[in-house]
Parts: structure tokens; sequence; C-alpha cells
């Protein structure tokens, strides 16, 4: 694989496309290659280096996954058994729905409750348990397996049934377990400990402004560790946990982290993902299983002005990593990632665009409101589309994003898309019907209708 441009196609990429700050590790034909560009604060000016440590978000969640395939092979935990098994206090709104959710309900994010329930409980050694609790009043959207939704709540779950059973904080076992273990030397946990390394900014580009600037604040409440708040990692460390899958559970040095029957679990496909851009294939336990051609899984990403993209190309042994904080991350993926995925044997996606000539759609079944626990479409029909009001709710909205009015076009069978872009992505959303009239919204996440 010819890697030898890929400092310059780094910058190249990142100074095209506002992107302040970006590294990039990649793993091809036995060596580990390494770029980074930028600076990781603007009003600082500190350089990006591949030493550099970034927040990779929701990737975090395989991470969570593998402490809880841990505790099965040690028969600690089932992964069908009901969640309340293992936590008593974890109970919903609706308590019959919350008695059948298991495990694996939570690991393939089919666990039907409110997904995106952000609540900061604080800084203590308790803030997770605190959450946990919490939930009693998070709302059901679908039955427990019936359908997918990403759920960062159930990750958070999972993480207060690992340190339950662990008698430690997460934070502690991810240390002991995975980040020891594998011989991670970039990694930092608490925002004390990213003060002992070159730590990235998020950035966001206000409404108005051609450039981005740094976010209000730094990291996500410390109780959303288990879904992803709380890792940073220099792009490397990500290509070391990907070799040790690879390697099937086994690290670098030879030392055991998964039995080869967890890592063979966590790659079978569990759940059929909704098919829309970035969702496309199927969910493993932890893993997105990606219908990418020859076949990949991995992870994405994001915190507020933060992203990550990580995947692993099995048949061709190469992985890629890569962080960035803010700009138009998704064309630098385009310009430089694209090109190594194809070359590891792997069909890249391509971003969505809207028919030239669309449709008419009969909108009358979809208009209506649809929210979750961040975010509410208004959704109204206007000559064969649809028109719709999206509006930031919840501890997010205090970011001050604007509300936004995009016209949505025919795309599929009860799918829509966007017809200018946002973020650089055209939005793609699809409903659930019910007797004829929308029930849901899926944007991702499943939004009921209210």
């Amino acid at each position: 694989m010819m890697l030898d441009d890929l400092q310059k196609n780094l910058e190249d990429a990142a100074r095209a496309h506002g992107v302040p700050g970006a590294a990039i590790a990649v793993w091809a034909d036995g060596a580990l290659h390494e770029a980074a560009t930028g600076v990781l604060n603007v009003n600082t000016g500190v350089e990006a280096t591949v030493d550099s440590v970034f927040q990779v978000g929701s990737t975090s969640k395989v991470w969570t996954a593998a402490l809880v395939m841990q505790l099965v092979e040690e028969g600690l935990v089932d992964l069908d058994k009901p969640v309340a098994t293992y936590l008593p206090e974890f109970t919903l709104a609706d308590a019959d729905a919350a008695a059948r959710v298991t495990v694996r309900h939570l690991l393939t994010h089919t666990g039907g409750f409110e997904g995106d329930i952000f609540t900061d409980t604080g800084r203590g050694d308790d803030c997770v348990d605190i959450y946990v609790k919490g939930l009693s009043t998070a709302a059901q959207v679908t039955p427990p397996g019936e359908a997918l939704a990403y759920c960062n709540s159930g990750y958070i779950v999972l993480g207060a049934l690992v340190a339950r059973l662990r008698g430690a904080v997460w934070e502690q076992v991810v240390r002991e377990r995975l980040l020891t273990p594998l011989g991670c030397t970039q990694a930092a946990l608490y925002p004390e400990e990213a003060l002992l390394f070159r730590a990235a900014f998020g950035h966001v580009t206000p409404p108005g402004a051609s450039e981005p600037v740094p976010a209000p604040h730094w990291q996500l409440p410390r109780s959303l560790g288990p879904a992803g708040s709380m890792l940073n990692l220099a792009p490397r460390e990500l290509v070391r946990f990907a070799r040790m899958i690879l390697a099937g559970g086994v690290a670098e040095d030879g030392t055991r982290v998964l039995a080869e029957e967890s890592v063979r679990q966590m790659l079978t496909p569990q759940f059929k993902v909704p098919d829309l851009p970035g969702f496309g294939g199927h969910w493993g336990l932890g893993f997105t299983i990606m219908g990418w051609g020859n076949g990949a899984y991995g992870h994405t990403g994001g915190t507020i002005g933060q992203s990550t993209i990580w995947w692993i190309a099995p048949e061709s042994g190469v992985v890629l990593a890569v962080n960035a904080n803010g700009g138009d991350v998704d064309s630098l993926v385009e310009d430089v990632v694209n090109p190594i995925t194809s070359q590891a044997g792997l069909v890249p996606e391509t971003r969505p665009v809207p028919p030239a000539e669309p449709a008419r759609a009969d909108a009358a079944p979809y208009v209506g409101v649809y929210a979750g626990p961040q975010v509410r479409y208004n959704v109204a029909a206007v000559d064969g589309a649809l028109e719709v009001k999206i509006t930031v709710t919840g501890p997010i909205s205090a970011l001050g994003l604007p509300d936004t009015a995009v016209r949505f076009v025919a795309y599929g069978e009860h799918t829509f898309i966007g017809t200018e872009p946002l973020g650089g992505q055209h939005q793609v959303i699809s409903f659930a019907m019910k007797d004829g009239r929308a029930a849901r919204l899926f944007d991702g996440r499943a939004l009921p209708r209210v």
C-alpha cells in the first residue's frame, strides 16, 4: 500500500476543508504509518503531533463492549439475561419493558428506550450509578429487541454493569483491563490526565462564521463515559486495539486481552442496521459491521467539535484511525481516507446526494412532530416534499446551536433526503409506518411522534 504521501495529503486536506488539527495512523504491510497536521487549539496554537490525544467519542463503546465480553468469559455475565439481573436498580418508565431488556439488547442498540439522555450527574465516582437510577423516567420508544436505534443510554448502563461486577469505576476498569495490557501510552481518561499530553480541543463553526472557533465546552459529562465522553487517545492506540482484534484477542506482546470466542461474537452480525448513509450493514457486539464490500468493521465517534473514524479491513489486515478537531471532516475523509479504503480492498461509502428531479411525495402521512431528549423535528408538507424544522433541545442546547429549516425530498420508500447539506452531508431520514401513518422518525435514533 502506497502511504508515502500521507503527511502531505493530510496537510492539504485539512487546509482545504478548514480542519484546525488532525492526526492519522494506518497499519499496513506490517508497519505503522502516522501523520499529523495543524493545531490542537486555534487560540493557543499548540501544534498537533502523532502523539496528541483526541476525544474518541463513541468509539469508546467498542472498549466498553470488550469489558462486557471479558465478564462473559469469566461466567459473570450471560448476554441473554435481563440487565436487572446484575443491576436491580435498572428500570424505565415502562417497568415491564425494562425487565425484558437484556445485555445483548444494550450491546446491539435494541433496548428500545430513549438513547440520548445526557444527564450530568457530577464528577463523583457514583455518577454512573446516579445516571442509571435516573433512567426510571426514560420512555420506551419500541419494544426490546424489535428495532435498532442508536442508544448512548444503553452503553452507560453497560458501563455501570462493568463497574458493579468489577468493584471499581469504569475508568479504572478500562485502564487495568484494556489500556495497560494493550500497552497504550498515549491515553487519558480524566481532564487532569489529559493535561499530561498534547490534548485536542474541539472546534465549532458558529452560524455566519467562516472559520471554526474553540467550542464552549471541552468535555461531555463524566456520567457519559462508557458511551464516549472520557476516553482520549492518539490514533495509534486505536490501531493497537484493532490489531488485538485482528490477532484474535492477543496484544502485541502476546498478552491475551480477549478470548478468541469473544472476538468472534463481537464481529458476528447481530442486527441489521437501517439502510441509511453511515448506518449500512449490521451491528455486532459493540462493532459496526460495515457493508463496504470484502467486509470491514469499526466505529465512528463524535464529541463537541471532535471526530473519529476507525475501521479494520480483515482480509488485507489494514487498520485506520483518524482524529480531527473541527471543520469539514467528511471532506477530509473523502480526500485522505477513501483512497486508503480503496487500496485496502474496500468500497468506501459515498455521500448521498438528492436526485436531480425528485419524485413528488404524498407527504401527508409524515406531517407531525417527532422528538427525543436532544432533538425535535417539526415536519410539514409543502408541494410534494417535507419542510422540516430541526431544533436542538436538552443539555446540548447550551451550545447555542440555532434551529435549522431543511427541505427534504423523496429518496426511497418512506425515506427523504435534505436538499441542502448540513455539516457537509445531505441528511437522510426515514419513517416507520403504522396504519398508514408515520409513527417514528429515524435519523440514526428512533424519535417517536409526539
